[in-house]
């Protein structure tokens, strides 16, 4: 079964901010009519999508939490993430980060290569209700 991975970064009830790696399964499903189906899961609701880009000496020195609940696709360079309990993960293109500490301590993020970094980010729609759909 493929399955999709993505790295969480989500902020405990004591306030840090911790990494988890997660995945969704993939089913197959019809996609396209007439055509074979594409393996495919239903993630998260979305409100809008935007590109970010950063130039290569952008560094966040000082800690944050995410301004929203949002997934980074990250199109172009790489870029460094540090966790409130000291984990540091670094997110080059091809991955793919859901930023879910929107309270709490935060994180620190830097650029890490010279020519910057270009992110496809998707804002996650405000819950309903209790349930996240992840």
């Amino acid at each position: 079964m493929q399955r999709a991975r993505y790295v969480r970064l989500y902020t405990d009830s004591r306030g840090e901010t911790h990494f988890e790696d997660l995945e969704v399964p993939l089913t197959p499903q019809e996609f396209a009519p007439a055509d074979v189906p594409l393996n495919m899961a239903k993630f998260l609701p979305v409100n809008s999508s935007f590109w970010l880009g950063g130039p290569g000496e952008w560094a966040g020195d000082v800690p944050r939490p995410a301004s929203k609940r949002q997934i980074f696709c990250t199109v172009q360079g790489e870029y460094e993430i540090t966790a409130s309990d000291g984990d540091v993960r670094c997110f080059p293109a091809g991955s793919v980060l859901f930023f879910d500490d929107i309270h709490g301590k935060g994180h620190l993020t830097r650029i890490t290569n010279k020519k910057g970094t270009l992110v496809f980010a998707v804002s996650i729609a405000e819950e309903k209700t209790g349930n996240n759909n992840i």
